[in-house]
């Protein structure tokens, strides 16, 4: 080995250009950014959706309808998954909002709807935020009880 045929380790450099390195490197001058306009400025930033001066896809696009900020989404769980739970022992006779967080139905800051979708046959008591008038119905209806949070 000798100095003429020393050179780096193979993947160690990387074939990059190096820009306002001065004229010889051929990226000199305007450093590759072409002559006057904001992209050739310093401090350049683009806003996110800017399209060059024509009108944003976000200003085009007609807006209409309405969001209620006060509305109130529930997560909606039927008589026939609570009555799978049972059937696996996962559920003895009470249902509260730590049992359905712990059986991963519900979230610790969501607000849960029974639905009545499917059959009950254990007599459960149930306490959860709402209730619909035929899942009301059907938990009563085998002795159970549905109490409203």
């Amino acid at each position: 080995m000798s100095l003429h045929n020393l050179k780096p380790a193979t993947g160690s450099t990387k074939k990059t250009k190096r820009i306002a390195r001065g004229e010889g490197s051929g990226h000199g001058g305007t450093s590759t950014r072409g002559h006057k306009g904001a992209k050739s400025r310093s401090g350049y930033s683009r806003k996110i959706g800017f399209e060059g001066g024509q009108m944003p896809l976000q200003r085009r696009v007609p807006k209409f309808g309405f969001t209620n900020i006060n509305r109130k989404e529930y997560v909606g769980i039927n008589l026939d998954k609570l009555q799978s739970l049972v059937d696996n022992g996962r559920i003895k006779d009470t249902v509260n909002l730590d049992i359905l967080i712990e059986n991963r139905l519900a979230g610790k800051n969501d607000l849960v709807k029974i639905l009545g979708r499917g059959e009950l046959k254990a007599k459960l008591n149930i306490t959860v935020h709402k209730f619909t008038t035929s899942a009301k119905e059907a938990i009563e209806a085998v002795g159970g009880e549905a109490v409203t949070l």
